[in-house]
């Protein structure tokens, strides 16, 4: 019977210690896994590389300006003006007049608008512009007839044509001819004496009335 609780109590014992070795046991599991820390393998950051925020540009909205005050229109300054003085005049009309089958009522007279000078103007261009009497043909016949070739020019060989300017007066008179462009050795000295010899020319017209116009013409000496 001893030895049954000897052998009883021995196991109590042992459970006991058991026990409190697993309550120590799970004490230390509990605190361990309060005060147990856990870090990260890179833990350490290189601040250098952190982006800053700190320089982020914030939008300001703009500042809303108010109108400009309206110009001040300035009113016109009234002046007053007096009246103007009307002039009382007496005048006398004699309308008590007898008019019998003698009386004799004066015309009346007008003068006239003086004419307008006419100018001695040159034209260039006119509406009707001046022509040889019988026309162009008959004017170069009239050259042909009455061109005489210079004997230096006939001896030198020299042809060409000579441009000869001139005036066709208010009456066809040919008049203030000189030659503009030649070819030398008496040609142009030829050409100006026939065509102040020329007869007179149909006058230009501008507005229906003679004016005088300038004018060129080319005379052709050439070799037979």
């Amino acid at each position: 019977m001893e030895a049954k609780k000897t052998s009883r109590a021995d196991l109590n014992k042992r459970t006991g210690l058991h026990l409190s070795i697993g309550l120590v046991i799970s004490l230390a599991l509990i605190t361990l896994a309060f005060e147990w820390r856990s870090y990260d393998d890179n833990s350490l950051v290189d601040l250098g590389k952190v982006e800053s925020d700190f320089e982020d540009v914030m939008e300001i909205p703009p500042t809303e300006q108010p109108p400009p005050p309206p110009p001040k229109i300035q009113q016109p300054e009234i002046i007053e003006v007096p009246d103007e003085e009307e002039i009382e005049e007496e005048i006398e009309i004699d309308l008590d007049v007898e008019i019998t089958e003698d009386t004799e009522i004066e015309e009346m007279v007008f003068e006239e608008a003086p004419e307008e000078e006419a100018t001695d103007e040159i034209f260039m261009v006119v509406e009707d512009q001046p022509e040889p009497q019988g026309g162009y043909p008959a004017f170069y016949e009239y050259v042909g007839k009455n061109l005489k070739y210079p004997s230096q020019a006939r001896r030198m060989g020299i042809e060409g044509k000579v441009f000869v300017q001139f005036v066709v007066d208010k009456d066809g008179t040919i008049t203030e001819v000189q030659a503009i462009k030649g070819i030398g050795a008496g040609c142009d000295e030829e050409a100006v004496r026939v065509l102040k010899n020329a007869p007179k020319w149909t006058p230009g017209k501008q507005r229906g009335r003679a004016v005088k116009v300038r004018m060129v013409l080319p005379i052709t000496f050439k070799l037979g």
